[in-house]
């Protein structure tokens, strides 16, 4: 690799990590580790608790010392199960900004602190099993998490793969293998049949084919010759060509492309979750409320009261049910997600999709299937003519010839060729039957000084008007038949856009390809808005264009063009048999080709969106009530709330949240009949 490839920073595991930061599935491993060593330590916690054992009517073991067995317990989960609570409450303070760690932090300190004083004889107020249940709740919570958040960022690496580990250099009519570093501007390299151009440069010796879908977007391979530009990561098809080198490194078109993606990832939004937004109202509320509860107990003059309550209020807000009502949609969501082949890295992608008003597919290998076919036959024996072109192409191992070789099998039997002779940027030649026979295009007639007849250029001109590939059949001299060959569109395609429309949802599409090509795929699938000619950095400029024209973008790829586009889009959305780059880039993933998966992610996207607010609306419906009683506001009418029954209805809460967001299971994500929760 070039010593001026970037690569994207990997996590590395923390015992305790800042759970402000991006989500890794290192972090993930340690709330899940946390989690079950702190369900074990809190099983006897709950069981020696005076309060449960009152609930459920039983008496647990007696041993010597039984009564230690909370605090001692309940004491190591404070501080090893809560430390991570802690340590991000630290972190959210520092930055002005408290939220759910900090709401957190202050129930689990408060509890903590009443319950050893309790212990020690200060006073009555134990709050062991309770403080071992929260943390479990929300290392559970936080656990699920981090699976959901885990993403990678490796976009720049795979962008590097696309380059060559070594490059054949040309010096003094010798060949050497050397690394990519030691290229400089004024080398010649051989570049050899499938082998990639190891820097941007310029053809001096050779003609080939190069396929630059990877970099343009274009399906079709592009015949260049001397004097010709060649970029880094392109593939020359046919033939062998030296290059002159022009760029290395981070003057390469490639790299180019390495910054887009960097910087429209760097540019992501940060919005907090739901939940934290929540959370940093409660924690206000909640510290406000046991303030004056205090204070109005003190000042009636019952100090004790005032404790017990201004405690009871801090320890009863602390959010159980809130900690889980998001974390728990989003893993459910997630769990169903990859059930519908539909794989979410990055969590925020799925909460925006649901305010998507524009679509940008790109064409290529998205809306279409990313591969040539035979689409006209003209001649006077169209089978004769498909079956005569497939034996001469039957030994090139170009993407039109292989097009044509498949339609001629679908039609019959394919003859022999003999003398089979490649002309690079012009076609192929051989002998069939006695017969010379050739097929190429346009350039293939003019060096040839060939007229194609009049009855074929009438079937052939509607072709390229709506920019079909056309090859000619030229048989001993003579123009006999002809072929169009386009990337066909895909069959799901025309439903895919029509569901988005009946969600409200604009179309547009976006490509390197040709002007008319795109329009014709634009008309037969009823798209609103279309970007022909696109260059990569220029379809990463139309999302910001669409951006600031006020629309929420997702952006649909599958290539290496498409990873500055898919990163700067509000959700970028990646079919899975794409790129490396282009999976590695988008928050969303497709494991599938089909585009209606976008409809899913929509859908989806919609109905985890309710469940979330459902879920912060119960959550916080329920702090809402308990937190007044528990205050004693309606203690002179009579009407108080214990902590052993706001601590119930605490648990009731939780349970309500986890039943609610069980629902969303019975979402049906079928692309071809979308439901709604």
């Amino acid at each position: 690799m070039t010593a001026h490839t970037h690569h994207a920073k990997r996590g590395h595991m923390h015992d305790e990590p800042a759970p402000d930061e991006p989500a890794h599935a290192d972090h993930a491993q340690v709330y899940r580790r946390r989690f079950w060593i702190n369900l074990i330590l809190a099983v006897p916690v709950v069981i020696y608790s005076e309060m449960v054992q009152d609930w459920f009517g039983y008496t647990a073991p007696r041993f010597r010392g039984d009564g230690w067995v909370a605090p001692v317990l309940g004491t190591v989960i404070f501080v090893y199960g809560g430390s991570v609570f802690l340590t991000g409450a630290w972190s959210e303070i520092r930055r002005g900004a408290p939220g759910m760690m900090t709401l957190v932090s202050l129930a689990i300190s408060v509890a903590f602190l009443a319950s050893a004083a309790s212990t020690l004889g200060l006073f009555d107020l134990e709050f062991w099993w309770e403080l071992s249940a929260l943390v479990v709740v929300m290392l559970l919570g936080h656990w699920q998490e981090m699976k959901a958040l885990g993403q990678a960022r490796g976009a720049v690496s795979a962008l590097a793969e696309l380059l060559p580990d070594e490059a054949e250099r040309v010096r003094d009519g010798a060949v050497e293998r050397v690394a990519l570093t030691e290229l400089a501007p004024g080398d010649v390299v051989l570049v050899r049949p499938g082998a990639r151009v190891p820097a941007d440069g310029e053809i001096v010796a050779g003609e080939a084919e190069l396929d630059e879908s990877m970099i343009t977007g274009e399906s079709k391979p592009v015949a260049k010759g001397e004097g010709d530009d060649v970029t880094a990561g392109t593939v020359a098809t046919d033939s062998a060509i030296r290059v002159r080198v022009k760029a290395v490194g981070e003057e390469t078109a490639l790299a180019g492309i390495q910054r887009l993606v960097a910087e429209a990832q760097a540019s992501r939004s940060r919005t907090q979750a739901l939940a934290d937004r929540a959370a940093a109202l409660l924690f206000y509320v909640a510290v406000t409320a046991a303030a004056l509860a205090f204070a109005g107990w003190a000042l009636l003059g019952d100090v004790d009261i005032g404790v017990i309550s201004a405690v009871s209020v801090l320890v009863i807000s602390c959010p159980h049910a809130l900690g889980l009502a998001i974390p728990l949609v989003i893993a459910i969501s997630t769990s169903l997600a990859a059930r519908s082949g539909i794989l979410v890295k990055d969590r925020l992608s799925l909460e925006r999709s649901r305010l998507v008003d524009v679509v940008l597919f790109d064409k290529t290998g998205t809306l279409t299937l990313g591969e040539h076919v035979v689409t006209g036959v003209a001649g006077r024996d169209r089978d004769a003519a498909l079956a005569q072109a497939a034996a001469v192409e039957s030994e090139s191992e170009h993407p039109l010839a292989r097009a044509i070789v498949a339609a001629a099998r679908e039609r019959g039997s394919i003859p022999s060729a003999q003398d089979f002779r490649a002309m690079s940027g012009r076609g192929v030649e051989a002998s069939v039957n006695g017969t010379r026979v050739a097929v190429g295009g346009p350039s293939l007639l003019r060096e040839r000084r060939l007229d194609v007849p009049d009855d074929l250029r009438r079937e052939t001109d509607p072709w390229r008007s709506r920019g079909a590939s056309v090859l000619y059949l030229v048989c001993d001299g003579a123009v006999a038949g002809a072929f169009a060959l386009e990337d066909r569109v895909r069959p799901e395609a025309r439903e895919a856009v029509d569901q988005l429309h009946r969600l409200g949802i604009r179309v547009a599409l976006i490509t390197g390809d040709a002007r008319q090509v795109a329009d014709a795929v634009a008309a037969e699938l009823g798209i609103d808005e279309v970007f022909a000619e696109v260059l990569p950095e220029d379809k990463e400029r139309h999302v910001r264009e669409l951006q600031e024209r006020g629309h929420r973008v997702a952006m649909v790829g599958d290539g290496v063009n498409d990873a500055p586009a898919l990163a700067r889009a509000d959700v970028g959305i990646a079919i899975g048999a794409g790129t490396d780059v282009a999976i590695e880039s988008a928050g969303v993933i497709l494991a599938s080709d089909d585009p209606r998966g976008v409809v899913s992610v929509v859908t989806l996207s919609r109905a985890s969106y309710r469940k979330m607010r459902q879920n912060l609306g119960w959550a916080v419906g329920y702090n809402v009530v308990a937190i007044p009683l528990a205050a004693g506001v309606l203690a002179p009418w009579g009407v108080t709330m214990p902590p052993a029954v706001g601590a119930l209805l605490m648990s009731l809460s939780t349970i309500v949240v986890a039943l609610n967001a069980q629902l969303l299971r019975r979402l049906d994500l079928r692309p071809a009949r979308p439901q709604h929760a």
